[in-house]
């Protein structure tokens, strides 16, 4: 096999890592919704979010010890850090779960669909990777987002206009959160990911401790046993674990390719509420989420170059 041959396979191997790894971390991201809505009855938004991002964070920290690595020390890198958890984490968390609070997760899950649009009209209109979008990848991102559509259904989107508009936008705003957070995070490339996610979950917590505990008195609380479970499982595996693939995927698929995940992200939604929940399964659904597939495969792949 010709060296050219085989830089090749090897390129397509690590294509294909990174696709399932970013698979991975949709289904992670999309059992979040679900675990808001167990946690959302007895935990209130504010401090969901900073026990959410506060346990992820001390995880993280020991994790990167146990690897041999700290936390930078210089006053631009931390500051860097706070913005990523700020536009990552604490203020995207929060604001969807508190529109939760107001609509259906179905509804939360379609307008959450859009942060690719959002990184796409970023670069369009900034210039910023401009020269890596062409005409495969605004198809793509059309298809991921008609997915979605198809995949939650008219009923899904029906809700639009007429449930709290303010819960819906904000939930479109964190969204916008999710499109800006992986084009801030390149500037993190050097780091290894686990550093970058311990820092900015560490950031996140120290943001939401003192909001949660003003605002929502956390010891005069009384969650249910289902509630701590549904936080712990939002700490441990949806953020801890999920930040440190996220991070990664900014790396090697880029702002566009990871948030690509969002449509994912809704497919793996409702797959779950179908074998989870027992909600019934409709072709629309089928096609959808085939839209969906095709739709990241046209944003992730590489550019063919001359």
């Amino acid at each position: 096999m010709s060296t050219s041959a085989q830089q090749t396979t090897s390129g397509q191997t690590r294509l294909a890592f990174e696709i399932g790894l970013l698979l991975l971390l949709s289904l992670i991201w999309g059992s979040s919704f679900t675990l808001i809505k167990i946690a959302i009855p007895t935990i209130p938004p504010f401090t969901m979010v900073a026990a959410r991002v506060t346990i992820a964070a001390i995880l993280l920290v020991l994790i990167a010890a146990t690897q041999g690595y700290t936390l930078p020390r210089q006053g631009s890198v931390r500051a860097a850090f706070v913005v990523q958890g700020l536009l990552q984490s604490a203020l995207p968390f929060t604001l969807i779960s508190w529109g939760e609070t107001h609509i259906t997760s179905g509804l939360a899950g379609v307008l959450n669909a859009t942060p690719p649009m959002f990184v796409l009209a970023i670069a369009m209109t900034t210039g910023r990777g401009r020269q890596e979008i062409g005409g495969r990848t605004t198809i793509g991102v059309a298809l991921g987002l008609a997915g979605v559509a198809l995949t939650m259904g008219v009923d899904a989107l029906s809700g639009i206009g007429t449930a709290a508009p303010l819960a819906q936008a904000a939930v479109l705003a964190a969204s916008f959160c999710y499109a800006l957070a992986p084009i801030w995070g390149q500037r993190f490339a050097s780091l290894p990911a686990v550093v970058t996610a311990a820092g900015a979950m560490g950031c996140a917590a120290a943001l939401m401790l003192p909001i949660a505990a003003v605002l929502d008195r956390p010891w005069t609380l009384a969650p249910t046993s289902q509630a701590i479970a549904a936080v712990l499982g939002l700490a441990i595996v949806c953020t801890a674990l999920a930040m440190v693939i996220y991070f990664r995927l900014i790396r090697t698929l880029g702002p566009l390719g990871t948030t690509s995940g969002s449509y994912l992200r809704a497919g793996f939604a409702v797959a779950l509420g179908t074998t989870l929940l027992g909600e019934s399964f409709t072709w629309s659904m089928l096609a959808g989420m085939t839209f969906i597939v095709m739709g990241v495969i046209a944003v992730t792949a590489p550019m063919r170059k001359p």
